[in-house]
């Protein structure tokens, strides 16, 4: 086929891997359908609004929908994972969106499926890693032709084993780790992983076949960890590796120092145990690249990091879909509980907006500072994200972008931001920002925390945290008036409690 063909179907182009290849394929001229849960989440990257581009909203478990949105392609990528926060029985979710995905691509006439997992040992294939090799199992049920690219590990920056080293290195300046750090692994930089995945479709003799992507290096984690800290001039590590598997408190001891969560860290965890690496290097030949060493790849995810430019992020993976009481359009089944909080602010809408885009990472939450990090830490300590995976940009804001523990579900410039909680809690959270002009000239800038509790547990958290919202978001509206050379004409005050 020609690159004016019929579109390539993308399947999870809002993931870590998707989100690199999709401007990839757009950029070597190529017709690309991205399909995700939101298509304002896939329109608000930077790439979304290109005209080789075309975006359908459709949910993988959706079967009719999911074929609605594969007509008229014979090539799709599958890039989906199930693996995030709160999702604990990930196998059986990937199998119920493999099997869906099977049905729309035979309904509607895809002939090539081009599937990205992990490459794991046989003898010892971890739960995440036979679940992955499954689903390729199941892709192929559907009379698709279908082709599996499998990396041991890959290196990029806003990856999750990246993250996690830099993280990991970044803390720490002894590290205590079990047996696994002496294991080897072949990584592989993310900027080949969608090299040879882009090259498939100029090369059809891939077809049916399952190969195996690694990089030219072979290394311990040991000697990852002490590369990375040369790269990103921190002195020596002092490594201890203790005589014990001890798998649970790694898994347990990395989400703590890291700012990935445990859905995370688990499966990546259960890779390192066993040595990884590639026995068959046919995709070499086939389609021929420079492969970057492990310390090109770290030097090129770092360079990312310090422009601020991280391409995509294995934070990502979020739902930017609201509940029908969050949007207005449906009543909860339970109350919800919400207060209101509230600035009269001489100036305009514009300059109050300003200091509400800029909120959290490294710009912090302008007040509470130790309250917000004590949240944090009991998130991370109970295997949530907490606050140290940041934001993705310190000034702009998009739809879908990860800000600490909260995810951006809407953003209207300059009147509105609203945040959905991803840290654990008994029920729903949100935070909204909301900036409206008053005919004096004046702006009012409210903030509008609101929860649905989940039982008796949910209500509780609620009552326990509910008396602390009058000093944090009435003190956080005066520092955020201060940080926008604004006079205060009136408040802040609380206005309503629900």
């Amino acid at each position: 086929m020609t690159r004016t063909d019929e579109p390539i179907l993308v399947l999870g182009a809002t993931g870590y891997v998707g989100g690199r290849l999709v401007p990839l394929l757009l950029e070597r001229g190529w017709r690309v359908r991205a399909v995700g849960r939101s298509d304002r989440k896939i329109a608000a990257r930077s790439w979304g609004t290109h005209p080789n581009l075309e975006i359908v909203a459709a949910d993988a478990l959706d079967t009719a929908a999911l074929a609605a949105a594969m007509q008229g392609c014979r090539i799709a990528f599958y890039l989906i994972h199930s693996i995030r926060p709160g999702q604990e029985d990930y196998a059986t979710l990937d199998r119920r969106i493999a099997y869906s995905t099977v049905r729309a691509a035979r309904e509607a006439g895809v002939e090539w499926i081009i599937h990205f997992t992990g490459l794991g040992n046989p003898a010892h294939l971890s739960r995440q890693l036979q679940a992955r090799y499954e689903v390729g199992e199941i892709l192929g049920l559907g009379g698709a032709t279908v082709t599996q690219l499998r990396a041991p590990l890959v290196l990029g920056a806003g990856g999750a084993s990246f993250e996690m080293i830099r993280a990991f290195c970044g803390y720490l300046r002894v590290m205590f780790a079990p047996r696994w750090m002496d294991t080897r692994c072949q990584p592989i930089a993310i900027t080949n992983v969608i090299q040879y995945l882009a090259g498939c479709l100029d090369h059809p003799e891939t077809r049916g076949e399952v190969y195996e992507i690694g990089g030219p290096d072979i290394l311990t984690w040991r000697e990852l960890f002490h590369l990375y800290a040369d790269e990103a001039g921190l002195p020596r590590r002092l490594v201890l590796v203790l005589p014990l598997r001890i798998h649970r408190l790694s898994i347990w001891w990395m989400n703590l120092v890291t700012p990935v969560s445990v859905a995370l860290i688990r499966p990546l965890i259960e890779r390192m145990r066993n040595e990884v690496l590639c026995r068959d290097t046919r995709i070499r030949e086939i389609m021929p690249q420079y492969l970057l060493t492990c310390r090109e790849a770290l030097v090129a995810a770092l360079q990312e990091v310090y422009r601020k430019q991280v391409v995509s992020s294995c934070y990502d993976a979020g739902s930017t879909q609201l509940p029908g009481w969050a949007d207005g359009s449906a009543q909860a089944e339970t109350p919800v509980y919400r207060d209101i909080f509230s600035v009269n602010l001489d100036g305009s809408p514009e300059l109050a907006w300003n200091v509400v885009k800029r909120i959290g990472g490294d710009n912090g939450w302008y007040f509470g500072t130790f309250l917000w990090q004590m949240r944090g830490f009991v998130d991370e300590i109970l295997g949530g994200p907490g606050l140290s995976r940041g934001r993705r940009h310190v000034d702009t804001i998009s739809l879908g972008d990860h800000l600490d523990f909260w995810r951006v579900v809407g953003v209207e410039e300059p009147h509105s931001l609203l945040l959905k909680a991803e840290m654990l809690a008994p029920g729903e959270a949100y935070l909204e920002f909301r900036i409206e002009a008053r005919p004096d000239g004046s702006t009012d800038l409210r903030m509008i925390p609101s929860f649905l509790p989940r039982g008796f547990w949910g209500k509780l958290y609620w009552s326990l945290i509910a008396p602390s919202h009058v000093l944090l978001f009435r003190s956080m509206l005066q520092q955020m008036a201060k940080a926008a050379k604004a006079r205060i004409i009136s408040g802040p005050s609380r206005i309503a409690v629900g």
